[in-house]
């Protein structure tokens, strides 16, 4: 049974009002499906969905829901319905929660939560938004070195019930200064006696809290990590990053890049979820700019007028030349974005990549241009002069294409600005009028216009 089949099968419980039934199901289903469930129901329906659940459950579903319904749930439920709720969360599930509930939401919320937890969401909420100690969760269990096997374990079982994940266990000094790690299965395999110093590895991968959260999103495509140690400025641990947290970032990064290269501002919300007005205001102000752009490449053509008037044909290529020129520019930029994401390139990779780039360009730019000046040369019997300057024009335009866009994403990342700006519309504009320039000024000589 599919997902879609499973929500149908609910939904007809719930509508036949066989509420026990439909309470028996749910606990045989993810949490992720009955969050998706609980979000397709009405605000009543979904209160009423939602107050079947059992405790833990119920914690896990709220996690997973989307903000808003998130919001309409604990404007409905007690106090005491949420304190439950509260207590059965992780905390940097809180903290994601948090940052995006109203003020007066979030006031309530952090009232219903034990003086503990309160700090330390108090101390989450102060890291900066894209840091890695806005993901990080302080539900972890470490260890010390002068543990033996037996201890170690009686420890996890005593106090791992509260950590998000068991499968890395940090090793750390009366200081909290991280020292190792030691894996679960390691532990389990060792005999009782071994003393955990002697089953530690000592180099750790670890994360600053300040650092970026796609530094630590690479860190786990790199290494295949589960979870990822994070230390405050004196080297301690301060808390953990886990694979579940670092798949959202990955697909929030994403998400963000794809809409910058598309020309509009991150919205950070689904698409049928976002206001009309919303998805208009990201989108105005790139069009707006792209479009007063444009009237550069205007003033290239009046500039022209005489060149294109004494030959109309000329003007026919325009489109073929200022696309192909928009098309090579976005293939480079994309790469060298994508590369540059995964952090296979780097600023001080220019002069490589202008070189690879440039190689790149004559052997595609040779390719179209020959291609292109069969075609035409087929089409314009008698215009020799002209199809050569439209082939010329195309071998330059791609050289210069691919060039801007294999190297402006590098020079946005000097000036600290997001490379993804560099892409399709934004090069677009620019080839267009190099394009352009090219195409006239090999015109005016070759044609003595």
């Amino acid at each position: 049974m599919d997902t879609t089949e499973k929500l149908e099968k609910l939904k007809l419980l719930l509508d036949e009002n066989q509420f026990k039934k439909l309470r028996s199901e749910l606990q045989e289903y993810n949490e992720v499906d009955i969050s998706e469930f609980i979000e397709s129901l009405s605000r009543e329906k979904a209160l009423i969905v939602f107050r079947m659940l059992p405790k833990d459950l119920a914690a896990e579903v709220f996690s997973n829901l989307d903000v808003a319904v998130q919001e309409k749930i604990i404007a409905e439920i007690t106090d005491q319905e949420l304190g439950g709720i509260l207590d059965e969360m992780f905390v940097d599930d809180m903290v994601d929660m948090l940052e995006e509930l109203p003020a007066g939401v979030v006031k309530r919320v952090l009232k219903n939560t034990d003086e503990k937890t309160r700090g330390t969401i108090n101390t989450f909420l102060k890291y900066p938004k894209d840091s890695a100690g806005s993901i990080m969760t302080a539900e972890y269990t470490n260890l010390r070195a002068n543990m033996t096997v037996k201890e170690a374990i009686a420890y996890l079982r005593k106090h791992g019930a509260d950590s998000e994940t068991l499968y890395n266990c940090y090793v750390i000094d009366a200081n909290r200064i991280l020292g190792g790690v030691v894996s679960l299965r390691t532990l389990m395999l060792a005999s009782n006696e071994t003393l955990v110093s002697d089953l530690l590895e000592s180099e750790v991968v670890k994360i600053h809290t300040s650092d970026d959260k796609e530094e630590a999103a690479y860190l786990f495509s790199r290494y295949d990590y589960l979870s990822l140690p994070v230390v405050d400025s004196e080297e301690r641990l301060v808390g953990i990053i886990t694979v579940d947290d670092i798949i959202d970032v990955m697909a929030e990064e994403t998400t963000e890049d794809f809409e910058k290269m598309a020309a509009t501002f991150p919205s950070g919300k689904p698409y049928l979820k976002t206001p009309a007005w919303e998805l208009a205001r990201n989108r105005i102000v790139w069009l707006t700019v792209l479009m007063i752009s444009g009237i550069v490449t205007g003033g290239i053509l009046s500039r022209y007028e005489e060149a294109f008037t004494a030959i109309p044909l000329l003007v026919t290529f325009i489109p073929m030349l200022t696309n192909t020129g928009g098309n090579a520019g976005s293939q480079s930029s994309t790469l060298v974005i994508r590369g540059m994401v995964l952090n296979e390139i780097s600023v001080r990779d220019g002069l490589q990549v202008l070189w690879k780039e440039f190689r790149v360009s004559l052997v595609v730019g040779l390719f179209l241009a020959v291609i292109n000046f069969i075609r035409l040369s087929l089409s314009y019997p008698g215009k020799g002069s002209i199809v050569l300057v439209v082939s010329l024009a195309i071998f330059a335009t791609v050289i210069i294409a691919k060039i801007v866009g294999g190297i402006l994403p590098l020079v946005a990342k000097v000036f600290k600005a997001d490379p993804a700006i560099m892409a399709s519309p934004l090069i677009t504009t620019i080839v267009d009028a190099l394009s352009l320039i090219i195409y006239f000024n090999l015109a005016t000589w070759i044609l003595n216009l």
